[in-house]
């Protein structure tokens, strides 16, 4: 299958810098080796605690933050070192929904103004042919026309997201990157944004690398599952294997949390004790081992822990921490595979 964005070995650090002379101290490991890739139509979800670094990732492919290390090929374009004007032509096939519509949206603007807006950046359109356009996108995300002319306060939190949306596909992208568009909306709100997300993708061939911490989420709307923790993405696999069959602890972890609609319905927890690593000073070894102070934490140490196929499709990092003891044995004999 042909790969419509691909990603190698992404790394973004963040300095700190403090004291008289404000000379760097340490240095922040957001993303540290990120490699993912998203075929034409497909729908990818990133998951993981808040501050793993999956927001960072988002702002990277975009190009709102510069990576350190890596490479991003898009569309059969390497963007990994695309400046302002490189990346101009790009963006019509490369968009973002944010998290919280209102930041993302602009308080003194229409509605109308917001999503004109793409149509008088690249150009090419008349004012007759901008005002069929946004009549057409509020339609399509379920806005009445009279919306046009509101401003975006006027609107709920599902609403704003909606708006947020229509700008997104106002110039027909090939691949929307959402970050976490969901999570900072009411559960039936949810759901809509959600199937609108899914009707757009049909209609328009769309698309997506779905953000989010919600693995529940995650499942309704994805085709294939990456999980991240403290930077490094630690298992990868179909939607359906990933939550029938999660083999990395963490994974394990994630799942265990959803709540389930039974409430009779005996489900086991996994209790995470230990607290998340700081990305500033991960550990040198297993950085989820570490978290749970297990015994093979020392025998990672300094180890390499590559994505390994350990199943056709589902890949797993390689930590002897994370895995049953089955799995271990059988990971020991398969060969690291890109994902």
């Amino acid at each position: 299958m042909s790969k419509l964005l691909e990603v190698q070995d992404l790394k973004v650090h963040f300095p700190i810098h403090g004291g008289l002379l404000m000379r760097r101290k340490a240095v922040v490991k957001a993303v540290d080796g990120v490699s993912l890739s998203i075929a034409p139509g497909e729908t990818v979800g990133l998951v993981g605690e808040s501050g793993c670094g999956k927001s960072t990732v988002a702002k990277a492919l975009v190009r709102l933050v510069p990576p350190n290390a890596g490479r991003i090929v898009f569309n059969g374009k390497d963007i990994t070192r695309a400046g302002t004007l490189g990346m101009r032509p790009i963006r019509r096939d490369l968009q973002m929904v944010f998290q919280d519509p209102v930041e993302s949206l602009n308080a003194r603007h229409s509605v109308r103004e917001i999503l004109e807006e793409p149509f008088r950046i690249h150009g090419g359109y008349s004012a007759a042919d901008r005002r069929k356009k946004i009549a057409g996108l509020l339609d399509r995300v379920g806005l009445p026309a009279a919306s046009a002319d509101r401003y975006p306060f006027e609107f709920s939190g599902g609403q704003r997201q909606r708006i947020g949306i229509a700008r997104a596909i106002a110039l027909e992208p090939k691949l929307i990157i959402c970050d976490e568009p969901v999570s900072a909306l009411d559960v039936s709100v949810q759901s809509q944004v959600l199937n609108l997300l899914l009707e757009l993708q049909r209609e328009l061939g769309l698309s997506y690398l779905f953000i989010a911490h919600d693995l529940a989420v995650v499942k309704h709307i994805s085709d294939r599952v990456a999980v991240m923790y403290l930077g490094k993405i630690v298992e990868t696999a179909g939607s359906e294997t990933i939550y029938q069959n999660p083999k990395h602890a963490y994974t394990k972890a994630l799942l265990s949390a959803i709540p389930h609609p039974d409430p009779t319905r005996e489900v086991k927890r996994v209790l995470l004790e230990g607290d998340v690593p700081s990305p500033i000073d991960p550990p040198a070894g297993s950085a989820f081992g570490h978290r749970l102070g297990h015994p093979k934490y020392e025998e990672t140490i300094g180890l390499e822990m590559p994505l390994v196929e350990i199943e056709p499709g589902h890949r797993v990092a390689a930590d002897p921490c994370c895995l049953e003891e089955a799995d271990w044995r059988k990971l020991k004999l398969a060969k690291p595979a890109g994902s």
